[in-house]
């Protein structure tokens, strides 16, 4: 009974969580909202056979546990199952305690800042690349912009053109300056990578992690890199939904 309320009780508890940050819009901390219908629809079938499990008799599952020729190991096996058992529900428990009791929280900067390698993820590739030759760029974010500044073929395709971006400031890694970052997810924030532009002119007074608006000019450098001339920095709030998808 302790066994398999174990089970029941950790599946139920993290389809109930996983439902209860839909329902409250947190979801969308841990996963891209595109898969929240799976991940919902998962939770439901969790907690209809978390019910359906109290229909199977006690000790039911004991009938299937032949030793099929190999009786001198079945205590050995016996026991090496309980362990990894008990370790399992031990890394479940502590999942679902933390699930329950720490409230919904983004990404850091400093995590952003670890996981940035010095090399920019192309987020959007070709097609990026030919929407932003077209000037039709009014929809880009901090990811699409960084996929344009690590692969435009010719920087004066981009110069001039005018951007309005929400992200937070980190330090560029080439050296002095800052940049602007946001954390793109794929399907979930396992496999969350940063995106960082260059800032030129940015107010010295914003600390890292800072969550600000920045409007701005895209321009090359002395370096033929392209970076942003800030020409208005407005600290913010971290946005509801502090990702880029």
């Amino acid at each position: 009974m302790a066994t398999r309320l174990l089970g029941v009780g950790i599946t139920a508890a993290i389809a109930v969580v996983t439902i209860v940050l839909a329902a409250t819009g947190s979801l969308a901390l841990y996963i891209n909202p595109d898969g929240s219908w799976f991940a919902i629809g998962m939770a439901v079938v969790a907690l209809t056979g978390c019910v359906a499990s109290f229909a199977i008799p006690l000790g039911r599952e004991a009938e299937h546990d032949h030793d099929h020729g190999h009786v001198a190991q079945a205590p050995a096996r016996r026991a090496a199952g309980a362990v990894a058992g008990a370790v399992g529900g031990t890394i479940a428990l502590v999942v679902v305690a933390a699930a329950l009791l720490l409230p919904p929280a983004s990404l850091s900067a400093q995590t952003a800042m670890d996981r940035d390698l010095g090399v920019t993820p192309l987020f959007g590739g070709d097609d990026v690349i030919a929407l932003a030759t077209t000037g039709d760029t009014a929809t880009f974010g901090v990811g699409d912009w960084a996929s344009v500044f690590a692969t435009a073929p010719d920087s004066r395709l981009y110069e001039g053109t005018t951007v309005t971006l929400t992200g937070f400031v980190t330090p560029s890694k080439s050296g002095g300056g800052s940049q602007l970052t946001r954390l793109v997810v794929t399907h979930c924030v396992i496999d969350a990578q940063p995106a960082s532009v260059p800032l030129v002119e940015l107010a010295s007074s914003e600390e890292t992690g800072q969550w600000v608006s920045v409007t701005g000019t895209v321009e090359a450098n002395s370096a033929g890199d392209l970076v942003v001339r800030a020409t208005e920095v407005t600290p913010i709030d971290e946005p509801a939904d502090p990702y880029e998808y």
